[in-house]
């Protein structure tokens, strides 16, 4: 095999875009400067640390990163951008216990009520998800008092209410948790592509507290708008590749021929190029016949395949009828047997049941994300 899907994260549940919300890039393409940026430090020795964290996350040395932009937040005393960036990378990397810790030592130099609300957010979200590693109350009974929080200081943050029924449904609170989802579809604006996931939530409460697909919505390849929720009913598969990947050549007479397999079933196969190379993908894919679902998503900094978690292909997720997630290789020889089972219970709604949640990382579905064209979460 050329890769595989990213580490474990595949395994998610509920809230799919969710540090994505707070998350930056992680790139670090910034030139030292003698002139600090806005949020950046201007003591001279947190500048040398700062720097040093630059150059730590260019060779890809994260967790040493980390270290040094706490570092020179300490020796700063006040820079955001140091904390800014050491969040946002603890997240990447699953590090959320360091991750709610750093959202701690933000909050006292929060210059006003918008910035401590938004704080108070990455800690909700950051005690949340130790919550779903860890099946540990606490951690939710936390997150909704940082959710309150919110509220209290950003009463228009609506986003707030969909973090905290999914909180609340994770403590089996079911009518508070069905109360948040009812109020997020009544007064939110800012997070329309949420809009589904909540009313499957507020319908069926026990998704809530499922394995479920990150949410996303695309334009395909041919003009067509589709969000994931909206194939609710349906089995799906989605395949990450690329042209320029041997292995996700080899692969695809494999996917070509499950797509047309079961072309007949409540099933579909979406296909996510992460190809920057426009013209090359479009060429490819008609010379191809690659006929099913085609979205490209640009690179491994594509917003879906963030949210999947994706940093080696060929990778392949599942995707059963109540939405939620599994993940195997398609060389895997049995995929074809666990895709009939997949059909078979959504041929009959009353083998489905939603699956146990799942305990290790998974990708997030709470928050709003960065907007990137052609793609909305």
């Amino acid at each position: 095999m050329f890769a595989n899907p990213a580490r474990s994260l595949v395994r998610s549940s509920l809230i799919a875009a969710l540090f994505l919300g707070c998350a930056l890039s992680l790139h670090a393409a910034d030139a030292k400067s003698d002139n600090p940026k806005p949020g950046e430090p201007t003591d001279p020795k947190a500048r040398k640390t700062y720097q040093d964290a630059l150059d730590w996350l260019k060779s890809g040395g994260r967790s040493l990163a980390i270290g040094e932009f706490r570092k020179a937040a300490r020796q700063d005393g006040h820079c955001t951008e140091c904390l800014r960036r050491a969040y946002t990378l603890a997240v990447s990397i699953g590090e959320y216990k360091e991750a709610e810790e750093i959202a701690r030592e933000w909050l006292p130099i929060a210059a006003n009520d918008a910035e401590r609300a938004a704080i108070h957010y990455r800690l909700a979200l950051a005690l949340q998800q130790q919550g779903f590693n860890s099946k540990k109350d606490k951690c939710f009974d936390e997150s909704c008092d940082e959710f309150k929080a919110v509220l209290q200081l950003e009463p228009k943050f609506t986003t707030v209410h969909y973090g905290m029924g999914v909180s609340l449904a994770h403590l089996h609170q079911d009518d508070a948790a069905r109360a948040q989802f009812s109020s997020f579809l009544d007064h939110d604006t800012a997070a329309p592509n949420l809009h589904e996931r909540a009313q499957r939530y507020l319908d069926h409460i026990d998704l809530a507290r499922a394995r479920m697909a990150p949410p996303f919505s695309i334009t395909t390849i041919d003009g067509q708008h589709i969000s994931l929720d909206s194939l609710a009913g349906k089995v799906v598969l989605i395949d990450f590749w690329a042209t320029w990947c041997g292995p996700c050549r080899a692969a695809l007479p494999h996917i070509r021929e499950i797509a047309h397999r079961f072309q007949e079933q409540p099933f579909v196969v979406i296909s996510i190029s992460l190809d920057k190379d426009e013209d090359k993908w479009k060429d490819f894919v008609a010379k191809n016949q690659m006929t099913w679902l085609q979205y490209r998503d640009g690179s491994f900094d594509g917003q879906i395949a963030k949210i999947f978690g994706v940093n080696a292909i060929p990778a392949t997720f599942t995707i059963d009828a109540d939405g939620v997630l599994e993940d195997q290789h398609v060389g895997d020889a049995s995929i074809e047997g666990k895709l009939k089972k997949l059909i078979a219970n959504a041929n009959d709604p009353a083998r489905r049941k939603p699956a146990a949640p799942a305990l290790e990382r998974r990708p997030a579905d709470a928050a709003a994300p960065e907007k990137s064209p052609g793609v909305s979460f």
